[in-house]
């Protein structure tokens, strides 16, 4: 009998839901509904070049394009579904979801959530065998449901520091979606420290910033 150590198998990750998708973007609304239309919504997004307002557009469509990706009888292999994404500013975000700035801070809390609303939807009636594009990599739903979720959290990290409000969410579901987006990402750290730095958002000790990044939206036996 050897008595060489042996690699202990990795511990299993629960997988990103769409609950995970409603849970993360009801917290986010409610940071926003909380600043109300007191807060300088013209103010920069944290280190982005958007301001908040358009950085929570910028979220929105990410939400609904994810569901997007997935809509279709025969998702797209090769590129986006074919919107038409528009600026409204030079520099501002190509979105194809904008919201109506009469309605205030409570309606475009309504756009965020409408939009998590649709990829949630789209996450729970797709069946696992699906494939979609994304830039990084040909996702199933739950990568979608992932990406969303990190979406979520990192946007409203900047968001929340433009209004100089509080933003620290759940750290299962931070280590939930690195285990599923961030393979190459320290495990012994913070979740969310880590995520914010997976994302070129933050110092982690050990390890240098990042200055460019990416995920990895295909499942694990696919990359």
């Amino acid at each position: 009998m050897s008595g060489a150590a042996r690699t202990p198998a990795p511990v299993p990750v629960a997988p990103v839901t769409a609950d995970d998708v409603t849970d993360a973007v009801r917290a986010a609304a409610a940071v926003l509904r909380a600043a109300g239309p007191a807060a300088d919504w013209d103010a920069d997004a944290g280190s982005l070049e958007w301001s908040c307002w358009e950085t929570v557009e910028h979220l929105a469509d990410d939400l609904f394009s994810y569901a997007a990706q997935l809509g279709p009888e025969r998702p797209p292999s090769d590129r986006e579904v074919p919107f038409v994404w528009s600026r409204q500013r030079p520099g501002g975000p190509a979105n194809v979801v904008f919201a109506d700035r009469a309605a205030g801070p409570a309606g475009l809390a309504q756009v965020l959530e409408a939009g998590g609303a649709l990829l949630s939807a789209m996450v729970r009636r797709t069946p696992a065998t699906v494939r979609a594009h994304h830039v990084f990599g040909a996702a199933d739903p739950e990568g979608f449901a992932a990406m969303g979720v990190v979406e979520t959290l990192v946007h409203l990290h900047d968001v929340a520091a433009g209004l100089g409000a509080g933003w620290t969410p759940d750290e299962d579901l931070c280590g939930r979606v690195l285990a599923r987006l961030f393979p190459h990402a320290p495990t012994q750290t913070g979740r969310w420290p880590t995520l914010l730095w997976a994302t070129g958002r933050g110092e982690l000790p050990g390890h240098e910033r990042l200055t460019r990044w990416r995920w990895y939206g295909a499942p694990a036996g696919e990359r």
